[in-house]
């Protein structure tokens, strides 16, 4: 009896699972066949747009009636699987997997015809100009979209298709918008041909018209609430669509530059309203014929930009406004706020006031009372947030601003003149003196006067120093660094006078402009200072008179400064030090490249060995005449450009090393036959003869032989080359005498062992060389 209750049992159990995968198959086949009849449909519908409006309808029905079998079959399988998990685990583990996989696809198609309905309800909606109504099915078609992204199932061949038609709608419907709008918001400007200027804006007209529709049509200031509802409504789209309206129709820019900033810039121009039943409002600027003065008070500039804003606000949102008033106006005056900060700030605070830094003040508590005003007005009609308060803090603070604004123009001018061309130059003489104005009086004393040798108190102790000690000797420096001086000039006199905030951020711009000389010129400008000599010059001469100018302009200015500046730390002589490094670094690195070259150059003379030869005695000749031409055209090119003692030292230091090297090269010489002693003499003679020839330092001939006069004093090794001379064409006894037991003038410039060597290398073994030697100790 038991065993068969127990195949009883068994065979119904078989036949409840033969069953529900019977029912599991056929729900498949159906899920599988209404897929692809309603992808079927939506690719007609959105692809090749054939009107299927009853079989849509159908499938649709069919979808939901899908789903509720769906539902049904999934409760029932769940709840079988929970009572037979122990003895069913794999087979029911598939049969749910096949169940998530048609879930999958149900959710799909309840998107499909959730975006189906949204688009529908969309095509309904916008012929009737209900626009947020169609912006919102929209937006819920492409939430629609987005689910199936999400989902992971963008490859349907759909998935590109519904993206297409969700673009085409969005940019349907901002044509409407538009359209729309251009009917109601009408600009007249004036041509572009027409010279700019303040009557160019009496051209400029804005005319808000309700005229030109249908008694059963929405006017526009219905309308224009409508759109702007629709701008609160958005969530996805606002941005985008923000954008794209004010690009294409709304244009805040044209507003503000043709409207309320000439009404800025110009005191005499005025709002002129103009009313007309059933036409609307129009607004435009006139010239008042009572207004002479070139800038408008703040309380004037306020109410003029009052005037159009209220009106705006009246004519397109009417008096009262639509209920969801601040969304809407937040969202429709977005692009007015995008400038608003442009406008408002800077540009109205520079034309309201003349702006001198000299005696930029901050504002008195009456224009502080009308801003407040003016910026409760703005907020009252939602151009501002209710928590904004920028206008009044920058209106607080317009002394730091206009400083910052005064400091960046300063900062961008003087990297201007670093990166212009260097070789433009301008003499400096010890004469030469800073342009200094005269300067405020300090308390009860006298007026300062400028600085000079005339004006100053005689010094008690009668040593006084020279009138020379703190001049800088005559050269060239660059005019874009002069005109960099008197930036720095008339940036220190403007901080005169001012606010200690406005006084300290001039001061330290100051300072800024200066270490942003040692930043940027030497990295613009580093290839041209390596391979020019002349800017090289011009650049050490640059830094030498920066150097200079600093360590008197803090005491010139300190005592007029406001504390704390005029205390202690009002000073430059600080960067002295690393003007003049930088200046001879440059100048160094260039000697180095010159030097090289030099040495480049004579490596070509064959070591001067065998010059009996033809060939090798034309390599040394051409080698000696190339040293002399490239100093001819360095010292060419430094005259009148370096100050007269670096010029002397600089071709000095380049000449003794063309010496040096000849020297070298001769004392290796182990022989020296008569010829080839003959041939080095000729050569060495020609240096002696064109070398001080190159000291050309004043661009007066007859004043630079003086300074040929001098080599011996900047050429160190001058006087060992010329006794080298004379040894080469010496006998014996003469070069006996002028060692004169080691105090004679050779002994001055060769050692024993020297002079030893020169000896045995130019006179053969003979008794007369022994005694000679003999006597060389």
């Amino acid at each position: 009896m038991a065993s068969f209750v127990t195949e009883v049992l068994a065979s119904s159990g078989k036949l409840e699972k033969e069953d529900l995968s019977g029912k599991i198959s056929k729900m498949s086949r159906k899920v599988e066949e209404t897929k692809e009849e309603v992808c079927d449909m939506i690719n007609k519908r959105y692809g090749e747009f054939l009107p299927t409006l009853q079989s849509s309808e159908d499938l649709m029905v069919q979808v939901d009636t899908v789903s509720k079998e769906m539902d049904t079959l999934k409760n029932w399988i769940e709840t079988e699987v929970l009572q037979n998990v122990h003895v069913a685990v794999a087979e029911y583990t598939k049969l749910k997997q096949q169940l998530e996989k048609n879930t999958i696809i149900i959710t799909m198609l309840e998107h499909l015809k959730e975006f189906h309905n949204a688009m529908e309800e969309f095509n309904k909606a916008l012929p009737e100009k209900k626009y947020v109504d169609a912006a919102n099915q929209l937006e819920r078609a492409k939430k629609s979209v987005d689910s199936l992204k999400s989902e992971k199932i963008s490859d349907l061949p759909l998935f590109s298709v519904l993206s297409s038609e969700l673009t085409v709608q969005r940019e349907n419907l901002l044509f409407h918008l538009g359209d729309e709008w251009k009917q109601l918001v009408i600009w007249k400007l004036p041509s572009s041909k027409d010279p700019a200027g303040e009557k160019s804006y009496l051209k400029v007209e804005l005319s808000l018209s309700d005229a030109g529709r249908k008694d059963d049509e929405l006017k526009p200031p219905a309308l224009l609430r409508c759109v702007l509802q629709l701008f609160s409504a958005l969530q996805c789209f606002r941005v985008e669509i923000l954008h794209m309206f004010e690009s294409r129709c709304f244009s805040g820019q044209v507003l503000l530059k043709n409207m309320l900033k000439p009404l800025v810039m110009h005191a005499s121009l005025e709002v002129r309203l103009m009313e007309k039943q059933g036409e609307g409002t129009t607004m435009a600027l006139q010239c008042s014929e009572q207004s002479h003065e070139e800038r408008s008070a703040p309380a004037v500039v306020y109410r003029k930009l009052l005037l159009v804003l209220k009106t705006l606000h009246s004519a397109l949102l009417g008096k009262d406004g639509p209920e969801n008033v601040p969304i809407a106006t937040a969202a429709s005056w977005r692009i007015t706020a995008q400038y608003g900060s442009f406008f408002f700030f800077p540009q109205f605070f520079y034309n309201c006031f003349v702006f001198n830094p000299t005696y930029v003040f901050l504002l008195s508590p009456q224009v502080i009372k009308e801003t407040e005003e003016f910026e409760k007005s703005l907020k009252e009609m939602e151009y501002l947030q209710r928590d904004s308060t920028d206008l009044l803090k920058y209106a607080r603070d317009v002394n730091c601003h206009f400083a910052s604004k005064k400091c960046k123009d300063v900062i961008v001018a003087a990297r201007k003149l670093m990166t212009s061309k260097m070789h433009n130059t301008v003499k400096i003489t010890p004469d030469s003196e800073l342009l200094l104005l005269k300067l405020p009086a300090l308390g009860s004393q006298a007026a300062v006067k400028r600085e000079s040798g005339e004006d100053a108190a005689p010094m008690a102790n009668p040593k006084q120093l020279s009138p020379m000690s703190m001049r800088l000797p005559a050269c060239r420096i660059s005019e874009s660094v002069e005109q960099l001086m008197e930036l720095a000039l008339d940036t220190l006199r403007e901080a005169i006078g001012s606010s200690t905030q406005c006084a300290l951020q001039l001061f330290f711009t100051v300072r800024n402009i200066f270490q942003l000389f040692c930043d940027v010129v030497p990295t613009y400008h580093k290839e041209n200072l390596l391979k020019f000599p002349h800017l090289a010059a011009i650049q050490h001469n640059n830094c030498m008179y920066l150097a200079h100018q600093l360590l008197t302009l803090g005491h010139h200015f300190r005592p007029h400064l406001p504390q704390p500046l005029n205390e202690s730390f009002a000073t430059f002589v600080d960067m002295v030090p690393g003007f003049r490094k930088l200046g001879a670094q440059c100048f160094l690195t260039q000697l180095k490249v010159q030097s090289a070259e030099l040495l480049e150059r004579l490596s070509t003379a064959h070591n001067f060995c065998n010059l009996d030869d033809e060939d090798n005695y034309i390599a040394a000749s051409k080698a000696v005449r190339q040293v002399i031409h490239q100093l001819k055209q360095l010292g060419t090119v430094w005259q009148d450009v370096l100050p007269v003692s670096i010029y002397c030292k600089a071709m000095g230091s380049l000449l003794n090393t063309a010496v040096t090297e000849i020297i070298a090269k001769i004392m290796m010489l182990e022989d020296i036959s008569s010829e080839d002693g003959e041939h080095l003499h000729t050569l060495c003679q020609s240096v002696i003869e064109e070398g001080p020839l190159v000291f050309i330092p004043l661009a007066e001939e007859n004043r630079n032989r003086k300074y040929q006069e001098e080599v011996p004093l900047h050429v160190r090794k001058w006087g060992t080359f010329r006794e080298l001379v004379l040894v080469l064409r010496a006998n014996l006894q003469e070069i006996v005498d002028r060692w004169a037991d080691g105090k004679g003038p050779l002994a001055m410039e060769f050692s024993s062992l020297e002079v030893k060597s020169l000896i045995r290398a130019l006179f053969q073994n003979t008794e007369r060389r022994a005694v000679a030697l003999s006597k060389i100790k």
